[in-house]
Order: C-alpha cells, then structure tokens, then sequence
C-alpha cells in the first residue's frame, strides 16, 4: 500500500474485494491481509465506510467485511427539474428511473453509483421500467453555477438559471461579494445540502445587472463552462510569438501557388477565412483546389496556445458574439486568408472528372494569395445571373465562379446516386440592435453559393480521410453510424400517419430516406417530418475509428476544412504534416495513439456544449422577441403533440406550446404515434402538420418558453 495515492489505494481495495477467492474478513484481517500500519488504519476504516456507502461492499452484525450481493452500477445522473431523473449505464440499453426518494441528494450530470430496485415489469399490459435507488455520488458534475440573486437584511439567495437544479442555493452575506438582487452571479457550491436542507455556496464572480445588455448571454456561456477569457499565459504567448505577417522562412519548402486565380466565398459578417478555392478544367478534367489555413504553424503541440484551443473544442457562435477558439491575432488574422495578402496553407489539389470521381490527388504544404474575399450573396446572385451590378464588378472572375457551379453539380448528383441525405431544415436569423435586443428574425435560407462551398469541402473532408484510413495511421474521422431499428421503426410507424412509406430491411440504406425526403419537398408537412427524420438519426461523432457517414453516405469522412474554429480539423492537419515530413514514426504513431482517444472524446464533448449554448440562446432571444406581440394573432403549424400540449412553429422558426389545460376540454386523448389529439367534450382533433390560428399567451424569458392559445375566427 506504500506509495500509493488514496485513490490508488481505495481501487486496489475495491479490486480485492471483486476477487471471488476474497472470503469476508474483519477489520484487523483485513489490515493485515494488506499490510496496513496500525498509523495508517484510520484511512482504512475511511475507505471501507465509503465503500459501504457506496453500495459495494456490506459490514454484518458480527464485523465481516464482503462484497455487497446488491448489483451496483455506476453512471450519469440526468434529472428532470420535477425531482426524479434517470441514471444512463454505459452498456445497458436502458436508463434506471430513479424516484424522488431515492436520489440521494444526486444532482443532473452527476456520477453516481446505483442499485437496481425493481426490474422491467409488465403490469396489466403496461410497460413498468426498471427502477433504483442512488447509493452514492461518486463525482459532483457542478462546481459552479449561474443564477440570479434575492437578497434579504441576513442572508441572499441564489436562483440557478438551469431548471433542473432543484434548490435555491444559500448563501451568507459574509460570502455574497456585495451582490444585490436583481444580479446574475457565478455561485461556487461549499455545500450541496440535502431533501431538507439547500445547499450552500459562495458568489465568486458578479456577472452584471439581469437587465444589462448582454448579461443574458454571458449567464448561458459561464453556466455551461464554456472559456470566454483566455489566460495571461496564452496571450502572453501570441504576443511573443504569434508575427503579423509571414517571413521569408515560411516560404521555404512549399509550393507556391500565388499566380493562381483564388477566392474565398465566405458570409458577409465573416473575419475568420479559413477555406480558399481554385478551380480550373483541362481536356475533361477538374483540377480542384481546396486551401486551408495552416493554423499548425503556428499552434504548436503541448504549448498553452495549443492546451487552451483543446480545452475550448470549438469556437462558439452565439446571436450576438462569437467565443473564438483561438485568440483574434490568429483567427482574425495571421492564419485568415484575407485578400492580397500571402497566407500559409495546406492545400488539398483533386483532379476529377466528368462524372464527379477524384481520379488523382495530393495534400500539400503551400503559400497562397487570395485574389477575391466573395460573399455568398454576390456569387449567387452571379451564377444564377440575379443582378447585374455583380457580374459586372466581378466579370473577370464570372467565368470560374460558372465552373464552379458546373462542378458542385456534378459532385452533389454523385453524392445524391450513392445516397447522400440532405437535410433542409429551416434555419432562421436573429437580428440585435447596439443593445443586445431582438428587432427581428428572418428566415435562412441555403442557396446555391453555400451549397457550392459545401460540396467542395466535403470533397475535401473525403479525400483526406480516405488517405489516411488507407496509410493505417492514426487518425481522427468523423463518423455518422447507421441509425438504430427501433428508431427507424418508430419513424416508419409516425410517417405512416401522413400516407408515406418507409421500407427497413436487414440492411437499412439512406436511399430510403433520400426518397422520403425527394417526396415531402413542398408539402406542409415538410419541415416537421424532415426534423423527425432527423431525430430518429445518429449523432456525429469524433473518434479514432473510421465507421462511415451514413449522412452523407460516404465510407471514409473527417474534418479537415475548418481548424481555425475547430480543434480536431488541427490535430488533422497535424498529423498530416508529420506525414508530409516523413515525421510519422513509431515514435509518434504511439503518441497519436495514446492521445487521439482522449482528444476524440474530448471534442465531442465540446461540440455538444457548444450546439447547446447557441440553441439556448436563440431560444432566450426569441422569446425576448415575442414578448412585444402579446396577444397578437399568429398562423402557424402543429409541430409536435405531447401528452401535455401541443407546440406549433411559426414561419419564423419561433415555437411554442398550447397547453392543453388552457383549452376549453377538461381532458384530451393523445394518439399514442403522437399524431393527433382529440377534445373528449368538443371532439375537436388537432393534427401535425396542420395550420392553426395562435394568440401569445404567456413568454417566460428565464424558462425560455413561449405559450400559446388557440385563436377562433368570430
């Protein structure tokens, strides 16, 4: 047990007492069985009543200690916000309910340990899930939390702004750092209380006035962790290290491509350029040029640069700012290809042809010269000839802008054959004013300028990943696993409702998605089965394994395209240098083998925080919007039927929820594929998919919620 830390020592026991051979001992055995010190034995009895409480092992009435017959598991606590919650075990296809009672003082996010309390049951013909209780809190997933502030003449409260953090946090006027209500706070938790006792906690940090501009936004991104400030040691670092422009050295060892023609096609708003294109087309053939900032030159492994870009993941677009990954002197600009001036990249050159197939291609280190900074608006107005003010100003790039759309054609048609899903989902706009306030929201619409773009990044992403796969060195992919049956199954089940059919065979291919999609396109319904679809999919995922994108119907995918705003598409290019350098040795093999697993992870993570954190505040700030049209009348469609309401979706992607006990029928009937409700007195059905008539009822800014009621022509 010597040199052991008491973690390392608490495992050893658990270990020992998972050994079959183990017979129950007492104490002083037990001491001697593992040679502890009579000085030392505190720790022990420390460890072993953990262990009990844990659930793992039992001390009986004559003062054995053995291991607990109970089954214990170990997993993630997700609560509700209605005091009970689920606790997810890896490998067990189902989540444990845990009841209010049992939680334990558990809190959402949580790792617990729990005991199975009773198993799956059926009950008069209905489906009772297996239940437990929560035996201990192995790691508190909240250290700090977001939250406004009450304060009274002794003491302050904190109210958490995440609903599924059941208690008001206690905090003494001593610990309080001067905050009055009405403020947003970042609370550090002391103590986490219990059923009969709120927790208690520190104000560490004062956020600003819950009416000040921004402060909204800046509770979500400090509630969620995200890193919003970057540390003296990493701006110290860009400082000193980080030029303005390139040197002559950086020339050295890489094709120069600067008398190509090259543009970047970006939104208007956009400062972080980080994809430029050639193209041009000889004797049948595409010659393809997709450039991407070299951020590795500058990033180096293992510096706090680096660490810091690893721990953010991702760079974070919220309605009224962007969270960089990295600091502005890079991303803004000595790695954004900004127009006329020399960039480093890695440049990823395909030769394809008429029917869209990459015959060769190569991955280079190279120095470019963006020759036009384009918008999405000015090239689509050009290829679809939409205004001539840009085909003038542009006219000696019109031609290779025409070649452009000729290729994306070709790549998406090949795409398409193989059976590419294209979700083309609403997306909308949120337009602030200088004090943070929603003055509208406009729909977002793709069009041709985008997808162009995108049908030659994914090129890109294809190429590389397919290099590598087959060069059996360690990687990071993107993968999009095939959707689970059950899902698809559900799914087929629910479009059934609208006449449409879905066929799931031994192997599911996404052609048959692609057709029920080909289908919906300009029906009312279209939106609403495209997000369902989209529901019963996978999510994406980063990992050390290549498993295909079953999205994109492709065998080998990553992200190569974006390592300004990405971490993993950096790790990517790192990799890829070491390549080009005949760097990647076992030496390194073994490094990327260590780490990949971890940063993969990682990543993922970073990416779910991120995606939360901007729909969190599009939610807020649409409701912020809506509160000004209180009880005006809007049309717009029943997107989803719950057993307590029904939402409907506005044109301009804003949703909120009629519930049904602020309709006249006392008790409403749920079909049970969630299609249709029915009025037990009124017998008035309400069905997805259809159009209704809503007044703004209610809009909670701190629940995110907007109500509705039906609105009845007079």
């Amino acid at each position: 047990m010597e040199n052991r830390t008491y973690d390392e020592r608490k495992q050893l026991i658990k270990d020992m007492f998972k050994d079959a051979k183990i017979k129950p001992m007492k104490f002083k055995e037990l001491a001697g069985f593992l040679n502890v010190p009579k000085d030392e034995r505190d720790e022990l009895n420390k460890i072993l009543d953990e262990l009990i409480n844990e659930g793992l092992i039992v001390c009986d009435k004559s003062g054995l200690y053995g291991l607990s017959k109970a089954r214990v598991f170990e997993g993630q606590f997700m609560t509700t916000g209605k005091g009970f919650g689920f606790v997810g075990v890896e490998g067990m296809e189902d989540d444990i309910y845990i009841p209010e009672s049992q939680t334990n003082g558990a809190m959402h996010g949580d790792k617990v340990s729990v005991t199975i309390t009773s198993d799956d049951t059926v009950k008069g013909g209905k489906k009772f899930r297996r239940e437990g209780k929560i035996v201990a809190i192995v790691e508190r997933s909240v250290k700090t939390l977001v939250g406004f502030v009450k304060r009274n003449k002794n003491f302050c409260f904190v109210i958490p702004d995440n609903t599924r953090f059941d208690f008001d946090v206690y905090v003494p006027l001593s610990d309080a750092k001067g905050a009055v209500t009405g403020m947003k706070v970042v609370c550090e938790l002391k103590d986490y209380g219990s059923l009969k006792k709120n927790p208690e906690g520190k104000i560490i940090e004062i956020i600003g006035n819950v009416n000040d501009p921004g402060v909204d936004i800046l509770s979500i991104v400090k509630s969620m962790g995200i890193p919003y400030v970057f540390p003296d040691e990493v701006m110290l670092e860009v400082e000193n290290t980080i030029p303005d422009e390139i040197g002559e050295d950086d020339y050295k060892g890489r094709r120069d491509i600067r008398d190509l023609r090259t543009v970047t096609i970006d939104g208007e708003d956009a400062k972080d350029l980080d994809d430029a294109i050639t193209l041009s087309k000889e004797d049948g053939i595409y010659h393809l040029g997709v450039h991407i900032a070299d951020v590795t030159n500058y990033v180096k492994e293992g510096n706090p640069l680096d660490n810091e870009a690893r721990e953010r993941g991702t760079s974070v677009y919220l309605t009224d700012r962007v969270i960089p990954m990295l600091p502005h002197k890079l991303s803004n600009g000595i790695c954004s290809l900004n127009q006329g001036t020399d960039r480093l990249a890695l440049s990823c050159f395909m030769d394809i042809d008429g029917e869209g197939r990459i015959i060769s291609h190569s991955i280079e280190e190279t120095v470019i010269n963006v020759d036009k900074r384009m918008t999405y608006t000015a090239v689509n107005a050009i290829i679809n000839r939409l205004d001539e003010k840009y085909l003038e100003e542009y006219s000696d790039f019109v031609d290779m802008f025409d070649l452009m759309y000729e290729l994306s054609q070709i790549l998406r048609a090949r795409r398409s054959e193989r059976g590419s899903i294209d979700f083309d989902l609403p997306e909308c706009k949120i337009i602030l004013n200088d004090k943070g306030k929603v003055v509208d929201i406009k729909p977002y619409e793709r069009n041709e300028a985008t997808m162009l773009i995108e049908d030659f990044m994914l090129a890109a992403n294809e190429t590389v990943a397919e290099e590598f796969f087959w060069l059996e060195a360690p990687f990071v992919y993107r993968n999009h696993e095939e959707p689970d049956k059950e899902k698809l199954e559900s799914l087929r089940v629910f479009i059934k409702n609208f006449g449409y059919k879905l066929h799931i065979g031994n192997e599911f291919h996404g052609k048959e998605l692609q057709k029920l999609l080909a289908n919906l396109e300009g029906t009312p319904w279209e939106a609403l089965i495209s997000r369902v679809t989209l529901r019963s999919m996978k999510q994406a995922r980063y990992s050390t394994e290549c498993l295909g994108h079953f999205g994109l119907a492709s065998k080998h995918y990553c992200h190569f395209t974006s390592p300004i705003r990405r971490y993993p598409d950096l790790q990517i290019h790192r990799i890829i240098k070491e390549h080009i350098h005949n760097n990647l040795h076992s030496g390194r093999i073994e490094h990327y083998n260590e780490i990949l697993p971890e940063v993969t992870a990682k990543c993922s993570m970073t990416e779910r925080r991120a995606e939360e954190a901007e729909r969190e505040t599009d939610k807020m700030k649409k409701v912020e919007y809506m509160k000004r049209f209180m009880g005006e009348v809007f049309e717009g469609v029943i997107s989803s039927i719950t057993n307590w309401g029904i939402y409907v979706e506005l044109p301009n992607t804003v949703e909120g929820l009629i519930r049904f006990s602020d309709i006249e029928d006392e008790y409403f009937t749920v079909d049970k594929t969630g299609y249709s409700a029915t009025g037990k007195r009124s017998g008035k059905t309400y069905m997805l998919g259809q159009k209704i008539k809503v007044v703004v009822f209610n809009c909670d800014k701190v629940m995110r919620t907007i109500d509705f009621v039906p609105y009845f022509d007079k």
